[in-house]
């Protein structure tokens, strides 16, 4: 005799509800809550990439806006230093006209147009960013002068430039070349409103 097939029986959806673990609601949310706090840390992890990258760009652009400037301004140092001498030469062939001759009808119009050619050429030196140094009477200062010699000169304050051997230049900031100087010695110390390195007049 042939059994007829059972039907399963149908299955309560409560029933099945109430039989599953009583914990699946916790797990979830702390599931999600750990995918929020690594999307969080993913966050701030790329907000302080940006930023260090930022802050790396700018450091990279001052370096380089530095970099330009300074190029511009004594990117023609060498040159300027080889001019120096050209303006010696200069110097010491006004140096060398003797007074008498100097003033005479004859010299005058060569005297002149020497000593248009010297201020000619500082002052193209100068559009350029070389200054001369002058600094007859004027405080001792190691960062720009060199002392040759010591004058007695008790009329003086002590370490002050009485006499300037060859002129000093300077580029932007930079010492070019230092004046060579002769400074007092013997003379009554500065003032307490003089601190040992005064101002240095540039032509």
């Amino acid at each position: 005799m042939t059994q007829k097939p059972t039907r399963p029986e149908p299955v309560d959806e409560t029933l099945a509800a109430a039989d599953a673990p009583e914990n699946a609601a916790p797990e979830a949310a702390q599931a999600a809550s750990e995918a929020l706090e690594a999307l969080v840390s993913e966050r701030d992890d790329l907000k302080d990439k940006l930023l260090r990258t930022l802050a790396e760009m700018e450091n990279l652009r001052r370096r380089t806006e530095r970099e330009v400037a300074d190029a511009r301004a004594y990117g023609m140092t060498s040159f300027a230093r080889d001019m120096l001498t050209v303006a010696d030469n200069i110097q010491r062939a006004l140096e060398s006209v003797p007074p008498e001759v100097r003033g005479s009808e004859a010299a005058k119009p060569f005297v002149e147009g020497v000593e248009l050619t010297e201020r000619d050429l500082l002052k193209t030196l100068e559009r350029h960013g070389v200054r001369k140094l002058s600094p007859q009477g004027e405080r001792f200062d190691p960062n720009l002068h060199q002392a040759m010699f010591e004058v007695p000169d008790p009329s003086v304050p002590n370490g002050t430039v009485v006499q300037v051997v060859q002129a000093g230049f300077v580029i932007g900031e930079r010492v070019l070349r230092p004046a060579l100087v002769g400074v007092s010695k013997g003379g009554p110390k500065p003032g307490n409103g003089d601190n040992g390195a005064g101002e240095t007049k540039l032509q």
